[in-house]
């Protein structure tokens, strides 16, 4: 029974996850497709480019929130099930089946995660996201760090699952962020608060 929980778990999550609540929102709202603006992506980030942060707002609610739901639902069943339900959300998020595979960056489905399974660690991400941002202006930068410290905040809590789950996401939310790491390294990354 355990492993069917598990398979329910990641299929469900999944399949709530890869929801592109970035370009149903904006289509709804008459923007367009944000896939054709900005860097194309469906995420919070680019569809505040489109000048409605109500929008950019609600995209980043509720793709956080996917992941948190996903959890919360199968932790009723055992820990190990919200874990896996949370970063399959995750995946759905970042790989969703509807448009190619080509989905966000992952950091608000990252934090939404962090709130379904280990809520003090969502928020030392934000802590860290927030502390980062206001040091350098990067958007970017603070959620790299802030992903970086998580698995090891999360063993620092005793959750070795949690934390080999965070692990892999951090490592997806690196690889999807590779061309701002690139724009970080040459200077030419844009700041917050300021058009690039």
């Amino acid at each position: 029974m355990s492993g069917l929980i598990l398979l329910g778990a990641a299929v469900f999550g999944y399949l709530f996850g890869s929801i592109p609540f970035g370009l149903l929102l904006t289509k709804a709202a008459g923007l367009g497709d944000v896939r054709d603006i900005g860097s194309g992506n469906i995420g919070a980030t680019n569809v505040l480019r489109t000048g409605r942060k109500d929008i950019a707002a609600a995209t980043l609610l509720l793709d956080a929130l996917k992941a948190t739901a996903a959890a919360l639902i199968f932790g009723h069943f055992s820990a190990n099930a919200a874990v896996v339900a949370g970063l399959f959300a995750f995946l759905g998020h970042i790989f969703p089946v509807w448009l190619g595979f080509k989905g966000g960056k992952g950091v608000a489905t990252y934090i939404g995660f962090l709130l379904g399974v280990a809520w003090p660690a969502a928020f030392a991400f934000a802590a860290i996201w927030l502390a980062t941002a206001k040091i350098s202006r990067y958007s970017s930068l603070s959620a790299l760090l802030a992903s970086l410290a998580s698995p090891l905040v999360l063993l620092a809590m005793g959750d070795k699952l949690a934390a080999g789950a965070a692990a892999i996401m951090t490592v997806i939310v690196w690889v999807k962020h590779s061309e701002n790491i690139v724009r970080l390294r040459a200077g030419t990354e844009g700041r917050i608060g300021k058009t690039s």
